[in-house]
């Protein structure tokens, strides 16, 4: 009886095993376009249907490049078992560099379970003497794109939002400049805008984007912040950015005008809240930027102080005129005119509401 059950055991592995061989499968490509312009994302869809639940197969297939000639991002993959058929689906958004005639075959690699590795997990066999998989290297259907010259290296359709402070601002108050591009397309080509004044101070956030894949390319934004600051008038240079119009087929410029910026004569002297006329230039910038950037609209420019008497020490004259400050706003400017490094960590405490008592920040200080 025994043995009569070992061999029935034999017989269902066997069929178990022969069954989940039986499977077969079929690779299809679908592209919405065979003709594209330089940069122009195009949509890929491989599928594989397979003729059962496929149990046995596992695919390779990451086709993830980024080289002089071509661009290809993953857009979604899926496994799916529709009517007892396992269906693998993968997309992908190609991006050409080059003009003229392209021609792509992707690598894919099925791997496919040996049957002595499940004769040996099914009957409890100890044999390593064997592969687990067997190998089988695939090359997909190739895709043929007619690749046109773009006349700029930026494809898409695009829209520029520009956000600024009036143009007359108090002598060391900060101008705001943020510069937003909206749109459909490539974006991974945007170049970073820098700006150079002569006698301002221009300080800038690495550029924010929000952008997801789809298959008409990076849907989404990309932003930039500025901040300039001066004591005298300055002009801030018109911006231009130039791009392909996938609709139009021309190229079209988004342009912010140029700006002149008008800056009224302060209050009070800089050189009044120093001790040193070398202090003013061991200022860390890096901290400034996110000082102006979070206390905008805050006027330097009304901030006046007495001169007080010269016999006085220099510490003692500080902390007199820290005396006549009326606000935590006034403060972190004082500290940071005098001696930022020496006072960095006021600054910080008062920019991160760790400090927020005006005359215990005094005390502190001059104590």
């Amino acid at each position: 009886m025994k043995k009569n059950l070992g061999s029935l055991a034999s017989i269902l592995v066997l069929f178990f095993v022969n069954t989940l061989y039986a499977s077969s499968y079929e690779w299809s490509l679908n592209t919405n376009k065979n003709v594209a312009y330089v940069n122009e994302a195009i949509y890929l869809k491989y599928s594989c249907v397979y003729s059962d639940q496929a149990e046995l197969y596992v695919i390779e297939f990451n086709p993830t490049v980024d080289n002089e000639r071509y661009r290809i991002d993953i857009l979604r993959e899926d496994e799916k078992i529709v009517d007892g058929k396992k269906i693998n689906e993968y997309e992908f958004v190609l991006r050409v560099k080059q003009s003229g005639e392209f021609t792509l075959e992707l690598d894919t690699l099925m791997k496919k379970t040996n049957k002595d590795s499940i004769e040996n997990s099914v009957l409890g066999r100890d044999n390593a003497n064997y592969e687990e998989f067997s190998l089988y290297p695939l090359k997909q259907q190739a895709v043929k794109i007619n690749v046109l010259e773009a006349k700029s290296k930026i494809v898409g359709e695009f829209m520029l939002k520009v956000t600024k402070s009036k143009n007359s601002v108090d002598a060391y108050e900060p101008f705001h400049l943020t510069l937003e591009v909206d749109g459909v397309g490539d974006f991974g080509v945007f170049e970073d805008i820098y700006y150079e004044i002569e006698g301002v101070k221009v300080f800038s956030e690495p550029a924010m984007k929000k952008l997801h894949l789809t298959k008409d390319g990076e849907s989404g934004s990309w932003k930039k912040k500025f901040a300039f600051v001066s004591d005298k008038d300055f002009v801030i240079e018109a911006f231009t950015l130039e791009y392909f119009d996938l609709i139009s087929k021309e190229v079209k410029t988004l342009q912010q005008e140029r700006i002149i910026v008008k800056v009224r004569e302060p209050g009070f002297k800089k050189e009044e809240l120093l001790d040193e006329k070398e202090d003013a230039t061991i200022f860390s910038f890096e901290y400034i930027y996110y000082l102006l950037t979070f206390m905008a609209g805050f006027l330097v420019a009304k901030i006046r102080f007495k001169k007080e008497v010269k016999e006085l020490s220099k510490d003692k004259e500080f902390c007199l005129k820290l005396k006549k400050i009326r606000s935590l706003d006034e403060l972190v400017i004082l500290l940071v005119l005098r001696d930022p490094r020496k006072y960095a960590d006021f600054i910080k405490d008062i920019e991160t509401k760790e400090l927020t008592s005006l005359s215990k920040a005094k005390k502190l200080i001059c104590n």
